[in-house]
């Protein structure tokens, strides 16, 4: 069989069987990597002569009557290369167990119900396991429209169904996001949910050479624990002594890794995150069953997105408005004190005060600030999480181009604040800080100010509105639009001036207000100057009209730079 259900029909193995299947609760000893492909009761230790490789084998009777019967019987197992005993609960100690099956490598298994019911369940799950991996899929099926559209609880509910198996959600761009923290994803399979309609298709491949696990930590002595509490424990054993106990995580012994991953889309048809799977395992049906199960997680992981975004963007809006509110009323005339406002509000329901039970500034010195795209930006609310995060408690509303408020931070760390926010955004984007200010009154000028100095500022830097100049002003100049506007102004200068030096002449001069200074900075003489200057007005440039010079200084600025 190929494609997604590829590995389905393949046989049960002994853990998933305790990990997943009919076996579940009972205590197992030993790597249970073995597949099972029948069911054999044994009553009496003369019938294992005709029992077959890879046979489960359920101890009654004589056979299970105490310790020395079912050490004989695990024995005789070992022989007949049995894949696992179970025995019932009480036929030996949990010790003796536990050194019998390191001893000899035969998986051990002590169940507490009847046996031989047991035994119809572990044959049917033999006979069919591909239905027995449907029972799983269909119970997690369950479990997850449960969960409803919440991350958390979804990647609780794949680690928990999934045992042996740790899976994370990470986001487009790699970061953690639910589920375990440690996932590791070398050779990972690729599983796009566009194939097959609704569902995906890809092939998990074993993960690296020095095969590094890709379950959690993956190295000796580790434990994680999910978002829904539950233990993994990969702590290093020698293989045939691993127990796994009521489908422990991480029990049983190494087998082949294999990580698989699906992509989680969002409701715009990008790419929201993916879900990574990642553990050991010598049954080919258990990778194929878990990509199934994966899949079955993408449509609530949408639904969570979508739901949060809306959250989001309501929020935003409700905080866009508060602001917007706040500048407002601080333009008016106060009231009398101890008065309500006009609207006949109590202070308490204001704006000011659900300002204040934000952690927004209101009183004292205030800075404003504007975050300004470089690039198409995407969504605002996104935006003024990410800035509320970098910035603390403060206001984030749109403003001209990007995203304004202001901070109870001096200019110098807010600035610094700023820039570690600049690195968290998703699109390019520059900054602006306005001066210091009193009070809400005259945040306005601030924010003026920094819209000025995000303007000028470059795409990843920021600026501060207290020490703009007229070179940070000059900089900000759309050189690329002004470039040839500026060679047709000074075309004639260009067409004598084979070597530049008259270019550059003319710009020092405008810059430092003469020819004095202008030599100094050239290091020629100041008569060197003057000649030049000669050639410049013979060009046709009168110097001392002022809108020219202006021009000129311009149109020199941008060619030279």
């Amino acid at each position: 069989m190929t494609g997604p259900r590829a590995g389905w029909e393949a046989p049960v193995t002994v853990a998933e069987l305790v990990n997943a299947g009919p076996l579940a609760g009972a205590r197992m000893y030993g790597s249970g990597e073995n597949p099972v492909h029948q069911v054999r009761i044994v009553d009496e230790l003369s019938v294992f002569g005709t029992v077959a490789p890879h046979t489960a084998v359920v101890l009654i009777g004589t056979a299970a009557s105490g310790g020395w019967a079912v050490e004989m019987a695990t024995r005789r197992a070992w022989e007949q290369a049995a894949a696992c005993v179970i025995a019932p609960a009480g036929g030996l100690s949990e010790g003796s167990g536990e050194v019998l099956a390191e001893r000899l490598g035969v998986t051990l298994i002590f169940v507490d119900e009847d046996p031989l019911i047991v035994a119809v369940r572990v044959a049917s799950a033999a006979a069919r396991p591909e239905a027995a991996r449907t029972q799983l899929v269909a119970r997690c099926a369950t479990r997850l429209a449960e969960a409803g559209p919440s991350a958390r609880r979804v990647l609780g509910v794949l680690n928990a169904e999934l045992p042996g198996t740790s899976v994370t959600l990470l986001d487009r761009y790699g970061r953690h996001l639910a589920g375990a923290r440690a996932v590791d994803r070398p050779g990972a399979a690729r599983l796009s949910t566009e194939a097959e309609g609704t569902g995906g298709r890809g092939r998990a491949e074993p993960s690296g050479d020095d095969g590094t696990p890709p379950d959690v930590g993956a190295r000796s002595g580790v434990s994680a624990r999910s978002d829904a509490g539950l233990r993994w424990d990969v702590s290093a054993r020698p293989e045939g002594s691993a127990r796994s106990e009521g489908g422990a995580r991480g029990g049983g012994g190494v087998g082949a890794r294999w990580s698989a991953e699906v992509e989680v889309p969002d409701l715009d048809g990008g790419l929201l995150g993916t879900l990574v799977a990642g553990g050991s395992s010598r049954s080919p049906g258990w990778p194929a069953a878990v990509r199934t199960v994966l899949r079955l997680a993408v449509a609530p992981l949408t639904a969570w997105a979508a739901q949060e975004r809306l959250r989001s963007s309501r929020d935003f809006a409700l905080r866009r408005a508060l602001a917007e509110r706040l500048l407002a009323d601080a333009q008016q005339e106060p009231g009398e004190p101890g008065e309500p406002g006009e609207s006949g509000e109590p202070e308490e329901r204001g704006a000011r005060a659900e300002a204040i039970a934000l952690g927004w500034p209101v009183e004292g010195a205030l800075t404003a600030y504007q975050v300004r795209p470089t690039a198409e930006a995407g969504d605002a609310a996104l935006a003024g999480t990410l800035i509320a995060a970098a910035v603390g408690q403060v206001p984030v509303l749109p403003r001209g181009e990007g995203w304004a408020g202001w901070s109870a931070l001096d200019p110098g760390e807010l600035a610094e604040r700023l820039h570690r926010c600049l690195r968290t955004m998703p699109w390019p984007c520059a900054a602006g800080v306005g001066a210091r200010v009193e009070g809400l009154r005259s945040v306005g000028e601030s924010l003026l100010g920094a819209e000025a100095a995000a303007f000028v500022a470059g795409s990843g830097t920021v600026a501060r509105a207290d020490r703009m100049g007229p070179a940070e002003l000059l900089g900000a100049l759309p050189t690329g639009v002004l470039r040839t506007p500026a060679t047709v102004v000074l075309r004639p200068l260009l067409a004598v001036d084979k070597d530049g030096t008259l270019l550059e002449t003319l710009a020092a001069v405008l810059d430092e207000g003469g020819a004095l200074k202008a030599a100094e900075r050239l290091g020629v003489h100041r008569n060197t100057i003057t000649t030049r200057l000669e050639r410049i007005k013979s060009a046709g440039f009168d110097l001392d009209d002022a809108a020219t010079r202006l021009a000129l200084q311009l149109a020199c600025h941008v060619l030279l730079r």
